[in-house]
């Protein structure tokens, strides 16, 4: 079957629409709670706050459409959850119009970076292992927290696994639909959901007039940038690699970059390839063929404007689902690209030790001079792996 999206053909299936929702679910029930904290420590109001939330679903939505269109892949972009966290640190004494400032400089940096072809230059000396160790560090947690509410939620979890592995046994390409549905009723069986408080509201933008400080550009912009690309840029490029998807780095991070600039003053503080989120429409339960896989992002793309043009009631939805479920449908949805990733890893003798160092440093989370666990993590393996490549294991002694 084929519906028609902006005038192409695109093929349709409940696998490739569930895999969007989720990667949409999972992404907002993950961090949009740090984005609200950001906003207030900017100072924001409710409204500044919901025009926040109408910036992002806009610009995600959009480029995600766009990007996955014009190359055929599953090209999702997100929100910076490290520069939201940065954020929320970081600009204690600095004014909104400060905030959006530092805002529109990082995303300069972005489109400068791109546009100098930095990105691609970086990542033709990343080694595939290492970029798949960092992969599965960054998804690790995610696989532990869907046995985490266990004792809490034993039937709710159970139930989900088993519809989880009946799926897989007899209907693999509707695994994930099974158990987004499947795990819903079984939710609402169990547990009362508050879904009367949920309305339907159209979310207003509000335009946040920038103003540039050298404490707020150099405190909060140059940071956010930094956070931006190694914690978020870097692992969404080794999720693409990891599914055997190689587009250029640049261009994609350049759109961005512009997207940023242009949505900063509503409240569009960062945009950047997604990891988590992508990684769920890109595995085999998406469909068996990876060039068949790219529609998936679009609905992603569709789910993330209305999430955007609905803001505060997406918000009310998603409070009202049991974090049990959330972090069941996520640890469900991303244990194939688990596997898959810690396989890659691992499975070359002569870089273990540096795609463990990586995986490991990278699944601690720990983060350092507000940069996250990603990027020490490659960088760390890296070097592992340069001394292996210089030293031959017989000259150690």
């Amino acid at each position: 079957m084929y519906v028609i999206t902006h005038g192409v053909p695109m093929p349709f299936s409940f696998s490739h629409l569930s895999a969007g929702l989720m990667a949409v679910l999972v992404g907002y029930t993950s961090s949009v709670a740090i984005i609200f904290q950001a906003a207030a420590a900017a100072g924001a109001t409710s409204a500044q706050t919901a025009s926040w939330l109408w910036a992002l679903g806009l610009g995600m939505g959009i480029s995600s459409i766009g990007l996955s269109l014009y190359y055929r892949m599953p090209l999702l972009t997100a929100w910076s959850t490290p520069g939201a966290a940065l954020l929320v640190t970081s600009l204690s004494g600095s004014s909104l119009g400060e905030a959006i400032g530092a805002f529109i400089l990082s995303s300069a940096l972005m489109l400068l970076l791109a546009l100098s072809g930095g990105v691609d230059r970086v990542l033709r000396v990343l080694p595939r292992p290492l970029a798949a160790a960092m992969l599965a560090g960054v998804l690790l947690r995610f696989g532990i927290n869907l046995f985490t509410p266990l004792p809490e939620a034993p039937l709710l979890i159970l139930g989900m696994l088993g519809l989880f592995l009946l799926g897989r046994r007899f209907a693999p390409r509707l695994v994930m639909v099974l158990v987004l549905v499947g795990g819903t009723l079984l939710a609402g069986s169990l547990m009362p959901l508050p879904l009367e408080e949920v309305t339907l509201s159209l979310t207003t933008p509000v335009w946040m007039s920038p103003s540039f400080s050298w404490h707020s550009l150099v405190g909060v912009g140059i940071p956010l940038f930094v956070v931006t690309m190694a914690s978020q840029n870097l692992p969404g490029m080794a999720v693409l690699h990891a599914h055997g998807y190689h587009p250029k780095a640049s261009p994609l991070i350049g759109w961005t970059g512009l997207i940023g600039l242009l949505l900063a003053p509503f409240g569009g503080f960062a945009y950047n390839l997604a990891a988590i989120t992508a990684a769920i429409c890109m595995g085999k339960e998406v469909d068996e063929d990876p060039a068949r896989r790219w529609p998936a992002t679009i609905w992603a793309g569709l789910f993330y404007l209305l999430s955007g043009l609905f803001a505060a009631s997406v918000v009310n939805l998603f409070s009202a689902l049991p974090t049990a479920l959330m972090a069941a449908i996520a640890g469900l949805a991303l244990l194939g690209t688990i596997g898959n990733s810690l396989h890659g890893a691992l499975a070359e003798e002569h870089s273990r030790e540096s795609a463990l160092i990586t995986f490991l440093v990278t699944a601690s989370g720990v983060s350092w001079l507000g940069i996250g666990s990603a990027f020490w993590g490659i960088l760390l393996g890296t070097l592992v792996w340069t001394f292996w490549q210089n030293v031959p294991p017989k000259q150690v002694r």
